[in-house]
């Protein structure tokens, strides 16, 4: 099925895209109601406090990625003199404008932010939960993704990070690619430079560098999927949480013919200078270039395997693992398509999947009492049945699930909380538990531009405090297990999954459900006669 994968892909490409701080003079005893000064191994840091978490923001993990460093693997902060304010989170990597942040220009954004219980010391030695944000590796930031309420509720320490992103994070190119044996994968690098620097100072804000646990959702959780198996990475942490991602990538010389593309069309055609041409770009034209979809190079030194591959024999870090996904995980990116008719529907059917087009019409089958919303339901419930684009939910959540399983302890989950309100405000539309509908149940602050969890009902609310305790011992214990919740159970020989319902309904399902849920023994067949 991996035509119909790439052709699906591209369908819903426009849906997955959905202040630096000047240090002070001199050491300064905090103010009441300030959290202590920490040292970091470039230089002290201040934060601020509020409802019973220290939280330091914004804090360099890496050189500004300026000048000869664009294109390059992260380089060491420079060190600074006296206190640097670590008081509001630092500026957001250079992205076009989409529901996950306005337009940034600002190359110098590589930020780490560390948030903990309020009165930690180092001797605490606190687990530490490492979250990578989403937004297809080409937009999204830290911010969106604040960690106070899931240190407040468990007594973890939660970091968080800006990374090279798009055009600026993920190019390859020839040209860079024989000065430097790779190319593509440096916003990879920046998130592994931000979990050294974990490994290096979290001791120092009382985290404990040997229970760091890594975690992210969608291009976060392709993320996570590429550090399990990236050499250089699997020293940095002991647990990892995949939400709604899967495991992705390139060749090197797909990337590099993309970048050539990218290059010619900002005025740079020439290999022999397309580098230095590039870099001279100002930041606003690369980011109006067309960009591709950018997972991961593999074949790389970073990168040597393909990540699925390595999954699935094994060959990747033996951590204990969460793996999960949203039960309609293709609503959200269909919420964009209200209106479509019958004739674009089988249109697209049989695009994306030529050789098994009738079979998808006959399984998926177009109503007689069809109205504005038939056409995203149904293309939704393909999209997450099927696990499009890239294995994202659905069967081949499934299929990732059992492979990991199988080496390393897993538990897995599914975000079932259908009623929710989305992602925004649509009159009509049901959103499911659309992709990236978790979010704000973890993240309170979490939006799409218009606030979501302030909405919850009391039983999306209870659902949001079990979630956080989920997350909570899963990063302290390496077993999410809570007193008074839903048991979750390892996935072994019964292959359970924890149904994450509001309402205190959360409860273990079996495989043979999932299954019937989502029609894998339909898309399984598909694969087999596809592939």
């Amino acid at each position: 099925m991996s035509r119909s994968i790439r052709s699906a892909s591209t369908a819903v490409l426009s849906a997955l895209l959905l202040a630096c701080l000047p240090a002070s003079a001199a050491l300064a005893a905090p103010a009441p109601g300030q959290p202590p000064v920490v040292h970091t191994g470039s230089g002290a840091v201040s934060g601020v406090q509020a409802d019973g978490v220290d939280s330091y923001l914004g804090i360099p993990y890496a050189a500004p990625p300026v000048g000869e460093l664009r294109w390059s693997p992260p380089q060491p902060p420079a060190p600074w003199d006296g206190v640097r304010a670590a008081d509001a989170y630092g500026n957001r990597c250079p992205a076009t404008e989409s529901t996950n942040g306005p337009r940034s220009e600002t190359e110098d954004c590589l930020f780490v932010n560390v948030q903990r219980p309020a009165g930690t010391t180092p001797d605490d030695r606190l687990p530490v939960y490492v979250f990578i944000h989403g937004g297809g590796l080409v937009n999204g930031s830290s911010n969106q993704a604040d960690t106070a309420a899931i240190v407040a509720a468990t007594g973890v320490v939660g970091v968080t990070m800006n990374y090279r992103l798009g055009v600026l994070g993920f190019l390859g190119h020839p040209e860079l690619t024989a000065r430097q044996g790779e190319s593509g994968n440096y916003g990879l690098m920046d998130q592994q430079a931000a979990l050294r620097w974990v490994q290096e100072n979290i001791a120092a804000f009382g985290g404990d560098p040997a229970r760091v646990t890594i975690g992210g959702e969608s291009a976060g959780g392709w993320s996570v999927c590429a550090h399990l198996v990236a050499p250089g990475s699997r020293d940095l942490f002991a647990a990892a949480m995949i939400q709604s991602g899967s495991c992705p990538s390139r060749t090197q010389d797909a990337a590099d013919a993309e970048g050539e593309v990218i290059a010619v069309a900002v005025g740079c055609a020439d290999l022999t200078t397309a580098v230095a041409c590039l870099r001279e770009k100002p930041v606003g034209e690369l980011l109006d270039a067309p960009i591709p979809l950018v997972p991961p190079v593999r074949g790389t030194p970073f990168l040597p395997s393909d990540p699925r591959v390595a999954v699935s024999t094994g060959d990747f870090a033996r951590v204990p693992v969460v793996v999960g996904a949203t039960r309609d995980e293709g609503r959200t990116f269909a919420a964009g398509d209200i209106g479509g008719t019958q004739e674009q529907y089988e249109t697209w059917v049989r695009q994306a999947f030529p050789e098994s087009a009738d079979a998808v019409l006959s399984r998926y089958p177009w109503p007689a009492d069809a109205d504005q919303f038939t056409y995203p339901y149904l293309w939704g419930a393909i999209l997450t049945d099927a696990g499009l684009p890239f294995g994202i939910g659905g069967c081949s959540n499934r299929a990732l699930t059992r492979d990991l399983a199988e080496h390393v302890p897993t538990r897995a989950y599914e975000f079932a909380a259908r009623t929710g309100p989305g992602l925004l405000p649509i009159p009509g539309y049901e959103w499911g538990a659309g992709h990236a509908a978790e979010l704000a149940y973890l993240f309170p602050s979490f939006d799409n531009g218009v606030p979501i969890a302030p909405t919850f009902d009391a039983g999306q609310q209870q659902l949001a405090t079990e979630m956080k305790q989920y997350w909570g011992a899963f990063v302290r214990d390496g077993d999410p297990a809570v007193p008074g919740q839903a048991a979750w159970p390892e996935y072994g020989p019964e292959q359970e999954t924890l149904s994450l319902q509001p309402g205190g309904l959360s409860a273990v399902i079996s495989d043979a459900t999932l299954a019937e849920e989502h029609q894998c023994a339909f898309w399984d067949a598909q694969t087999r006669t596809t592939a």
